[in-house]
């Protein structure tokens, strides 16, 4: 695949007693390069309400993906199927506790597009919020 990708994200949540959300998508230019065996995607977001910008790095490959976001919202998110990895989300409001337990990582990869899958339960200050799923569509961009 080549360095310069376009980025489908997708992602749906599931909260207690509430009906089904819209999916929240995204598509967004970036950089791709595989190394030692794990796929790495380099973009930056733009947050529209504040002119702010969200630089994201994410790492991954089967069973595994982390997430780190630095700018407007600051975060280092670890996706490990069967486990349940904490962390910080960083907002302009304050700290939230986040707890992330991956029930699935999928990973397909086709050579011009490779697909991610990942299934987790979220929690809040520890307080279950819902269960959710991210999509990641990353395309050779042509």
């Amino acid at each position: 695949m080549t360095k310069d990708v376009l980025i489908n994200i997708s992602g749906m949540q599931f909260a207690v007693g509430e009906e089904e959300t819209a999916p929240v998508e995204v598509v967004i230019p970036g950089q791709y390069y595989n190394k030692n065996g794990q796929h790495y995607l380099i973009y930056d977001e733009v947050m529209e309400e504040n002119d702010g910008v969200t630089h994201n790095i994410v790492k991954f490959k089967e069973h595994k993906m982390e997430v780190s976001r630095k700018g407007m919202i600051s975060v280092q998110m670890i996706f490990e199927e069967n486990k349940k990895n904490l962390s910080y989300y960083q907002t302009p409001f304050g700290l939230i506790n986040m707890g992330i337990a991956a029930t699935g990582i999928h990973v397909m990869e086709k050579e011009e597009q490779i697909d991610v899958c990942v299934e987790y339960a979220l929690d809040m200050n520890e307080a279950y919020m819902a269960d959710c799923t991210l999509n990641m569509s990353i395309h050779a961009k042509n």
